[in-house]
């Protein structure tokens, strides 16, 4: 049998490796239009940024390691031009000039291009991308001259540039087309990872995009879409990216509107002699259904190996994709897997959000961070997605929940996860555990909740009480807030009730911790109580544009 693939990184390179431990027989060549296989893109910002100082740290092989250890044929600097479905061959390019190839099975790795925006000046010197082991050299020896830089786009790999481009000392514009950066992120977990990085001295614009680039004395000149300018030594283009699916359109494969290339849960096109893996592929989510490109490494490398396996029928029952990603934004982290309330409202599925803010480890021992977590439930407690950024501890709780996630966990189970502990590592009752505990109380109705699209009705509606200490509450709190702490409900209850007047009763404290607790009391003493969901911390992130006021709230007792 001969295997032949197109692409030699990421899906490729694992569909390669593992059809040569299935058959040792096989004969496989790996097609690689560019200079460099078994690169690792996650790591060229590390690179840009110095933290991976030599070039060939980002080489896992060369096509000699993988002819001696995996005995593949592996030709770079040669790219495959055209696909002959009738016939079963490929049409290639390379040193040896133009030749035909026959296959037997054909995988696609071709991977994604950088989606440039169409604007004038986005082909002048000075604007480049980050996709190759090359992009990433050429940036790291301009990132040496620079004394400033542009970054169009605020997605993972802008996050990702505008950290190392600062590393270097370059002072670093991030501008976003959405109205916020990490697009993937809920919008008030967002605001975190945007006040991180104005903290580390990048500027930040939201809700503009770039519209035009111009030469200027020295460097160029960026237009902004509402006629701001900023001059920039160089500009780097982080605008997304797009299935590089030209051969598959060409060979009359099935795509999708994007140009993904449409597979089955093995991998397979709707060619039999066919497979396909990785960006260029269109991929079932396993929350939402949606059917669409998911660019990350984890899931190309898992697609190489199930197409390997299923070209010699050996395939296992194929997994959807949940999206599980993460980055670092100088000391902050932030993370994402399963669904965000965004997907879920697109897709049509009712949802109930929790926020949380505890802390990373044991609070009294040394060095605890806050850990800001965001989920998504279904009304019956099913989990469907989380959201984090803290200073540590992130990722753990991100992978856990990604495991949840596949095995269909719900609160019950996250309250019941039996998770590793001692002071400096987690809680006793870890902030999975905390997620569980409340949804767990919103399910059986012991726990309602408002939030900040509430915020209006609420004002004009109800009583809001602020149950923080007297010291958080002069620090900010709501003009309407009448002052009563938490450990202060029980015996103000009659007093609570005149001031309510029948209104509905609506509580917040720092983290929603302690509001809950007043909730309890309110709810079991008849009173029309919710809590706010994660507190004054949500709140504020929620819904910046609020007037906040300092000093003492409204004491009780004035009523």
């Amino acid at each position: 049998m001969r295997i032949v693939i197109v692409g030699a990184v990421a899906g490729g390179m694992s569909a390669a490796a593992r059809a040569r431990r299935l058959d040792e027989t096989a004969e496989i060549i790996v097609f690689e239009k560019g200079s460099y296989v078994s690169f690792t893109n996650c790591g060229l910002p590390y690179h840009v940024g110095g933290e991976i100082a030599s070039q060939e740290a980002l080489l896992l092989h060369t096509p000699e390691t993988l002819r001696s250890s995996l005995h593949l044929d592996v030709r770079v600097n040669t790219e495959v031009t055209g696909i002959d479905r009738a016939a079963q061959t490929v049409t290639v390019t390379g040193p040896d000039g133009k030749q035909t190839v026959a296959y037997d099975a054909l995988v696609l790795s071709p991977g994604s291009e950088a989606s440039m925006p169409p604007i004038p000046g986005v082909d002048l010197p000075q604007v480049t991308h980050l996709r190759t082991v090359d992009d990433a050299i050429v940036l790291a020896d301009r990132a040496t001259d620079a004394q400033s830089a542009v970054v169009l786009g605020a997605g993972f790999i802008g996050l990702e540039t505008a950290e190392a481009l600062r590393g270097r000392g370059v002072d670093v514009t991030l501008v976003e087309f959405t109205p916020q950066v990490l697009p993937p992120l809920s919008p008030e977990l967002a605001r975190l990872v945007e006040r991180e990085l104005t903290a580390n001295g990048v500027g930040v614009i939201t809700g503009e995009g770039a519209s035009a680039i111009a030469p200027a004395k020295r460097g160029v000149t960026v237009t902004l879409t509402n006629g701001a300018t900023t001059r920039a030594d160089l500009v780097v283009v982080c605008t997304g990216v797009r299935p590089h699916s030209r051969l598959a359109v060409e060979a009359g494969l099935n795509v999708d509107d994007r140009g993904a290339i449409i597979v089955d849960p093995h991998q397979r096109t709707d060619d039999p002699h066919i497979w396909a893996v990785g960006d260029a592929t269109a991929v079932h989510h396993g929350v939402t259904g949606v059917v669409a490109p998911v660019p990350l490494a984890g899931p190309a490398n898992r697609q190489g190996r199930r197409a390997a396996e299923s070209i010699f029928d050996v395939a296992k029952d194929a997994k959807p994709v949940l999206g599980t990603a993460i980055v670092r934004v100088f000391g902050l982290t932030a993370a994402v897997t399963g669904a965000s309330p965004r997907m879920l409202e697109r897709a049509g599925i009712d949802y109930v959000v929790h926020h949380t803010h505890h802390r990373h480890h044991a609070s009294y021992y040394p060095g605890s961070q806050q850990l800001h977590l965001m989920a998504t439930f279904a009304p019956d407690g099913t989990l469907l997605g989380a959201q984090g950024v803290g200073r540590a501890g992130v990722d753990k709780r991100i992978d856990v929940l990604a495991t949840a996630l596949r095995a269909g966990f719900g609160a019950d189970d996250l309250a019941e996860l039996e998770l590793a502990y001692a002071p400096p590592f987690g809680s006793a009752k870890d902030p999975l555990n905390m997620l569980g505990f409340m949804m767990q109380n919103y399910v059986a109705g012991n726990l309602a909740l408002w939030r900040a699209e509430d915020m209006d009705w609420v004002r004009a509606h109800a009583l809001i009480l602020d149950v923080r200490s007297a010291g958080e509450v002069e620090r900010g709190h709501l003009p309407e807030a009448v002052h009563v702490p938490h450990d202060q409900i029980r015996q103000s209850l009659d007093l609570i009730r005149d001031l309510a007047g029948g209104r509905p009763v609506r509580v917040y404290c720092a983290s929603g911790f302690r509001s809950y607790l007043a909730h309890r009391v309110l709810a079991q003493s008849g009173f029309d109580s919710a809590t706010f969901d994660g507190g004054m911390l949500t709140m504020r992130a929620s819904l910046p544009q609020l007037a906040w006021v300092n000093g003492p709230a409204a004491p009780l007792v004035h009523a």
